[in-house]
């Protein structure tokens, strides 16, 4: 069999440096991402134990619960480690279980931003991403809106989520984006040319959603570099985000210590160039 293949676990986010492998902070919440978690505090377990683990890069937003996942972090970790990013993001209402209307207004924006900042107990957020651009809002407005905060000092950088290369030029007019939160994972590549597009520019691409399960012909050929490795195919996808391209920054999420222990282990899982190839093929 032939040699492992290696991969960078650093990333240089702005002026900072960052563990590719991050914890997403989406699951700490209620059903449907929706109301309190189950178990509040194995919640708070898992975020610190994240720490405990090394994490320095926790992704959130005003809307998982809403505003339950940022009182949580604050209430597990703060006052913060020096090295922990915490990314938040605002421009989604919510209207009930799995109900994510979009609102980019900067009316909206500046209501959610100021309770991230109450929430999560700082003075300003490191990165503050926008969750959606708004088809029913001038995207100039929102962006404007964006830059005034940066400028403010309320946020340092600026990221967003599920926007074409396009988007992303069109809001460096007014400020210049550190990084794009996309769906993407081995059997999803949709935003293929966007992640190509960031890793050129220097940008962090935060794939969401790394695992389609429900592709039943890409999960069996998973499952087979799984069993090769000994890990799980949930680790394997991981494993092959952080091979496939340095400026991934991983954010899995969890309400468990223990898938919190595994999705971090999944850094060590060693893949071929011939595993890569046959997953790179799906």
């Amino acid at each position: 069999m032939s040699k492992q293949t290696t991969f960078k676990k650093e990333f240089t986010l702005g002026d900072r440096i960052i563990r590719r492998m991050g914890y997403g902070a989406m699951r700490i919440t209620g059903r449907g991402i929706w109301g309190p978690p189950k178990d509040r505090d194995e919640a708070l377990r898992v975020l610190k134990r994240a720490v405990a683990l090394g994490v320095n890069f926790i992704d959130t937003a005003d809307s998982y619960g809403p505003h339950v996942s940022e009182e949580l972090i604050a209430e597990a970790l703060y006052p913060y480690p020096p090295d922990l990013v915490i990314a938040t993001k605002g421009g989604l209402l919510r209207t009930g279980p799995d109900q994510w209307p979009v609102d980019a207004s900067p009316a909206h924006l500046k209501e959610a931003l100021e309770g991230s900042l109450a929430r999560l107990r700082l003075d300003q957020i490191e990165l503050y991403q926008l969750h959606r651009i708004d088809p029913k809002v001038p995207a100039e407005k929102t962006f404007e809106f964006l830059q005034g905060i940066q400028e403010e000092g309320l946020v340092k950088h600026i990221g967003l989520s599920e926007v074409s290369v396009e988007d992303i030029k069109r809001a460096e007019e007014y400020f210049e984006v550190v990084s794009v939160q996309n769906m993407y994972s081995v059997d999803n590549r949709k935003w293929e040319s966007v992640l190509k597009y960031c890793e050129e520019t220097g940008k962090a691409f935060i794939p969401w959603y790394p695992l389609n399960a429900g592709n039943v012909d890409s999960m069996k050929k998973i499952e087979a570099v799984a069993k090769e490795t000994d890990a799980t195919p949930h680790q394997v996808a991981l494993s092959w985000l952080l091979h496939h391209s340095p400026n991934i920054l991983l954010i899995p999420g969890t309400s468990s210590v223990s898938h919190l222990e595994e999705n971090i282990e999944a850094e060590l899982i060693p893949l071929t160039p011939e595993q890569m190839k046959k997953l790179g093929s799906l």
